[in-house]
């Protein structure tokens, strides 16, 4: 989903200048990493948002060592908002390792309209919690 694979430029972006990913800007407090907006969000949340930029999402977040400014994470959307009715609820992430390489996965849970033929090449499919 083009959606969240924006986000994964300003993450890599962030984590290089040495600032934590984030869904809002903030000043560094003494000892702390700055935080850096990968602008996914239009409200001021720092790592989860009910307010998406994308009108088919009805839910953001980042995820994992992102939080600290580590390099392994995921931001994570949850689809809604304007999307078709039959694929509402499914959480699809990208996902970065240690080496900074990312990966897609949809955890498309009970939704019932749901079709694996839906899935963006390169993401796997699976039915987590």
């Amino acid at each position: 989903m083009g959606e969240l694979a924006a986000g994964k430029t300003a993450v890599d972006a962030a984590l290089f200048e040495g600032k934590i990913p984030a869904l809002k800007d903030a000043a560094a407090a003494k000892n702390t990493k700055a935080k850096e907006n990968i602008g996914l969000s239009s409200d001021a949340q720092d790592a989860v948002s009910t307010s998406p930029r994308s009108n088919l999402l009805s839910k953001v977040e980042i995820k994992g060592g992102f939080l600290t400014g580590a390099g392994t994470g995921s931001i994570t959307g949850t689809v809604g908002g304007n999307a078709n009715t039959d694929i509402t609820g499914i959480e699809i992430s990208q996902n970065r390792d240690n080496q900074g390489v990312w990966t897609c996965t949809i955890n498309k849970k009970t939704v019932a309209g749901w079709k694996d033929k839906f899935a963006p090449t390169g993401c796997t499919v699976g039915t987590g919690s």
